[in-house]
């Protein structure tokens, strides 16, 4: 099967896709068939694939940093197969169950994204991103009042990062008001949580120092918040920039034909300062 529309169009025809989905389905189920599919793929429910779900999302994400650095995104492509493939796998346990059927779910991403663009589907005016990002979260209110009247904060993911379920949490919280009045103020908070992490510290209680590093670690997800930065991609950011000093520091090493062990933290040290100034340079 080609990997590519068989005419000019950037995107494939109706008629194509519903194909292609209908052999993705016939080939969950036959690889969940009891009677001579596949025994791992049979042995599965939920649980069991909910961490596979979570992974081929984060490799999503991943294929999207790396063809954003090289330009490069035939990475994508696939991974998002494989994410396609994790719903196909749930879609076909719930229809075993009685439970739904992949259609449904088809029906209900759509209904839901027509609801909550009545600006694109509807007579609703949104000429701004913030404007279309103020109605979603109003619909989205509607939509929790009109549910089983669960708390505010009910509903945001469990299994999210833990610092984007913080920002979640807190950005459902301020929409009615509880939150920081600006950035200063939560700098202000930071300060407070470092002093009180670093005399946890001095008490050598491990259940306090857990604590007070996780009350500060959410007041710096509360800062980003405040300076529309998204922690998770700060800190992947970071992850990357120490991986690429550390490598120039291996480089350079084993140019000395040394080795890590060999070499001092301060040598170490020096080196790191090399790479900084030739990040700066390049």
């Amino acid at each position: 099967m080609s990997d590519q529309p068989t005419d000019s169009s950037p995107e494939l025809s109706a008629d194509t896709s519903t194909g292609d989905i209908a052999e993705l389905l016939q080939i969950m189920r036959r690889l969940r068939d009891p009677d001579g599919g596949c025994p791992w793929d049979v042995e599965q429910n939920f649980a069991s694939i909910a961490p596979y779900t979570i992974e081929e999302a984060y490799e999503v994400a991943g294929a999207i940093e790396h063809g954003g650095e090289t330009g490069d995104f035939t990475e994508l492509k696939g991974e998002l197969g494989d994410l396609l493939f994790q719903v196909v796998f749930h879609a076909q346990m719930a229809a075993e169950q009685g439970l739904f059927a992949f259609d449904d779910v088809v029906r209900y991403v759509s209904e839901k994204m027509v609801r909550r663009h009545p600006h694109v589907f509807a007579e609703v005016s949104a000429n701004t991103s913030d404007e279309v990002l103020k109605n979603w979260e109003e619909i989205k209110r509607k939509e929790r009042a009109m549910g089983a009247g669960g708390g505010l904060l009910d509903d945001v993911p469990r299994a999210l990062p833990a610092l984007t379920r913080a920002v979640k949490l807190q950005n459902r919280a301020s929409q009615v008001g509880f939150d920081w009045p600006s950035a200063v103020t939560v700098t202000d908070k930071i300060a407070e949580e470092a002093r009180e992490l670093a005399e946890a510290v001095e008490t050598k209680s491990a259940a306090d120092i857990e604590e007070e590093f996780g009350d500060l670690l959410f007041v710096m997800a509360n800062l980003s918040r405040h300076l529309n930065v998204d922690p998770e991609v700060a800190l992947r950011s970071a992850n990357a920039k120490f991986m690429r000093r550390f490598k120039f520091i291996e480089t350079a090493l084993r140019l000395e034909h040394r080795t890590l062990e060999e070499a001092s933290l301060e040598e170490m040290e020096a080196l790191w300062q090399k790479a900084k100034l030739a990040e700066r340079w390049a």
